[in-house]
């Protein structure tokens, strides 16, 4: 059973907040899970499926404008990690590890380098790297618009926002065999946030199109790289960049996946996870 509730943050905002604590031993490894865009944050039940069966806790929150959490105007991707440090204290969580497909990996990656004694270890699926000229950023999305006008500002993000539609080609074969079976709560999911309005997307992109608000050399806690050779929305290019620029990492590379068949790799990837909380665990 998953609990939900609303977390009280300093600054009066409130996150809508996923627990399956009821489920896990009290003293399980913790994955905070980082949705991705759009999402509403609520817990997948693959993602559910995958934990309970590693006794793994998993929590999850909306992002601002995201699920019922307030907005949070002109939020950088670091601001997940102070966010997430209030969640862990009022769920009573001192060390996690932290794992987010899409969207949800430089929020993840915000976390680890900014919250480097409460996190283990750190999964980013089909993760965005940050905006630069460092390799041809944009090359290979089917679907680049609202990154593009993000570059340019809220204002230009909110209009294209107006007219913007879901290019299916984004998607190959085993993305759509994926929405259509394991990963069909994925799909319905993304609809309830689209349905909510465009905000939490909008300021998603503006966040991956400016400075991220920390350096990725500040990342210290092992990180692994979960890329599909497919992938249209988040291509390859991006995965093989986090890894090279991550000082502890490890890159899987699936040449057959996309940016949702990807996910087919979440149970395995959370047993990458607890073998880097057990390693790290104190002794003695």
């Amino acid at each position: 059973m998953v609990a939900e509730r609303e977390v009280h943050l300093d600054d009066g905002r409130t996150l809508r907040t996923y627990d399956s604590a009821a489920e896990a031993a009290p003293d399980a490894l913790t994955i905070v899970w980082h949705h991705g865009s759009p999402q509403t944050g609520a817990l997948l039940p693959p993602l559910l499926s995958a934990a309970a069966a590693r006794d793994i806790r998993l929590v999850s929150y909306g992002r601002p404008s995201y699920g019922g959490s307030s907005p949070l105007p002109g939020r950088d991707v670091a601001s997940a990690a102070s966010d997430v440090a209030q969640l862990a204290d009022a769920l009573g969580i001192a060390r996690f590890a932290v794992m987010g497909a899409s969207g949800g990996g430089p929020h993840a990656l915000a976390c680890a380098a900014l919250l480097p004694d409460r996190v283990t270890g750190v999964v980013c699926l089909a993760g965005i790297a940050p905006f630069t000229d460092e390799f041809a950023w944009f090359a290979g999305m089917a679907s680049d618009g609202g990154l593009r006008a993000a570059a340019a500002g809220r204002d230009a993000r909110a209009r294209y926002a107006e007219t913007d539609d879901f290019d299916p080609d984004s998607f190959v074969a085993a993305d759509w065999a994926a929405l259509s079976g394991d990963w069909a709560s994925l799909g319905a999911d993304a609809g309830r946030a689209g349905d909510a309005g465009p905000d939490g997307l909008i300021d998603d992109d503006v966040a991956f199109a400016s400075p991220w608000g920390f350096e990725l050399s500040a990342v210290t806690a092992p990180v692994l790289v979960v890329q599909g050779g497919r992938d249209r929305v988040v291509p390859p290019a991006h995965a093989d960049w986090l890894a090279r620029h991550v000082r502890r990492s490890e890159l899987w590379y699936r040449p057959d996946d996309g940016h949702v068949s990807i996910l087919h790799e979440c149970p395995a990837a959370m047993d990458w996870l607890a073998a880097q909380h057990e390693t790290g665990r104190p002794h003695g």
